[in-house]
């Protein structure tokens, strides 16, 4: 297990995208609590009825710096383009909710428009990042180590058509199903691309450039500065005996994801240490739109016990068990998941160097059928096994992250299932030794 070899009290932890609920960072924020780092946060802002961009009102800053425990910079970094446009003209998203469900496969997008859009917001958001940066610097002392946490992601424009076009793609079966390739291949979708690109990726490369004076005076003063970034690229989950790497069919956020693995590797060959990382699926509340996308996270009961089991394993087997309906057992819900890895509809799936390949109507039969058989068979549809693995998915994604980030191992690494349940296991057999 990699342990924190470098962030210690005193050094200074910037969280580059708002604590909003229970996600990943979460876990991330704990662990650099846990050093005693001084927590810096930044706010995306909020949009007026008119979508006029604004800060944080003191409530609303009150409340965002008691969620993340720090300061926070209230200057608004939201990011994309969607609702973007030079004074008096159409913003995207005023363009697409001309779009119908009917019309939206063949209406067509004015791309030079588009494209002024485009700039008019990546223009705002580096503005505001230059006057975040200036504020950042007079709070970071010299010789004090820095790690960046980017967090940003997402970018669906609030479009009516999409809100219904979503639906069917994510939680579509048999009539109700729709090709994400037919949205991919659209203008609506085209743009819709764009702005995950702006948002989960871009967003990463301004920070690095715009953090090159702070990380100067830091490496010249002889403190280190580390970035990380929450990609999603598959993991391995356990699959039979093995572990193999699977993913959530569609992930249209994988070409964002791409690009975000391309401009780590890019900042590190320049001697950038920025790192990201691929983790496992949890359930978040932006994640529910994605029907079966938690299908992943439950053979990692599997995994705790393959990787050692215990008396904590034993627990957590328990507590999910009393989750489920009288005469249903964890072995019948994790049958249901090993019965749909080895569908036939799921083994194309499988492979890596094809990612991401678009949905099939015996795909998301699959996905959204056993998504829901699932549910089935727990006692409150709001309360199911895997929110409880979410919750050790992120304390232990955190633990990993901020371990490995001292001395990180390259640009892209995996936060696959083996190491997620080692990392449990070692996290409660330590908590077991006196002090």
């Amino acid at each position: 297990m990699s342990r924190n070899t470098l962030f210690k009290e005193g050094d200074v932890f910037v969280l580059f995208g708002e604590l909003f609920g229970r996600g990943y960072a979460t876990g991330l924020v704990d662990e650099a609590r846990k050093a005693g780092m001084k927590i810096v946060g930044i706010t995306v802002g909020r949009r007026e009825e008119d979508n006029a961009l604004r800060a944080l009102t003191a409530e609303e800053l009150a409340e965002a710096e008691e969620r993340l425990g720090g300061t926070i910079i209230n200057e608004p970094l939201m990011a994309g383009f969607d609702l973007d446009a030079p004074a008096g003209q159409p913003t995207p998203t005023e363009l697409l909710n001309k779009m119908t469900v009917e019309s939206w496969k063949d209406d067509k997008l004015d791309w030079t428009h588009i494209e002024m859009c485009r700039k008019h917001g990546v223009d705002r958001f580096k503005t505001t990042l230059g006057h975040v940066m200036r504020e950042l610097d007079g709070m970071i002392p010299d010789g004090k180590n820095v790690l960046f946490a980017h967090t940003m992601a997402g970018g669906i424009p609030k479009a009516k058509a999409f809100l219904v076009i979503a639906n069917r793609i994510y939680k579509g079966r048999g009539a109700r199903h729709m090709s994400s390739q037919a949205l991919i291949e659209s203008d609506l979708g085209k743009l819709i691309l764009q702005n995950f690109n702006e948002v989960s990726a871009n967003t990463f490369q301004h920070l690095l450039d715009a953090s090159s004076p702070i990380r100067d005076r830091i490496e010249a003063s002889g403190g280190q500065v580390r970035y990380t970034a929450y990609g999603y690229h598959g993991t391995e989950v356990l699959i039979g005996d093995d572990y193999r790497w699977q993913t959530y069919t569609n992930y249209t956020q994988g070409y964002a994801k791409m690009r975000l693995e391309d401009i780590a590797t890019e900042g590190w060959a320049n001697g950038v240490k920025a790192t990201v990382f691929n983790c496992p699926e949890i359930r978040t509340n932006s994640s529910d739109v994605f029907a079966g996308i938690e299908l992943s996270l439950l053979p990692l009961l599997r995994a705790l016990q393959k990787e050692g089991g215990g008396a904590w394993v034993e627990a957590l087997w328990n507590e999910c068990q009393t989750l489920l309906k009288e005469g249903v057992t964890l072995g019948d819900l994790l049958q249901k998941i090993s019965d749909y890895q080895n569908h036939e509809a799921m083994q194309r799936f499988y492979d890596f160097a094809s990612w991401p390949l678009p949905n099939s109507p015996e795909q998301a039969e699959q996905t959204i059928g056993t998504s829901g058989e699932i549910v089935q068979l727990h006692k409150d549809s709001n309360a199911l096994v895997s929110d409880v693995l979410s919750y050790h998915v992120v304390t232990a994604t955190g633990q990993l992250i901020f371990g490995e980030t001292g001395s990180p191992a390259g640009p892209v690494l995996w936060l696959n299932h083996d190491l997620v349940a080692r990392q449990l296991l070692a996290t409660e057999e330590a908590s077991k030794k006196p002090t």
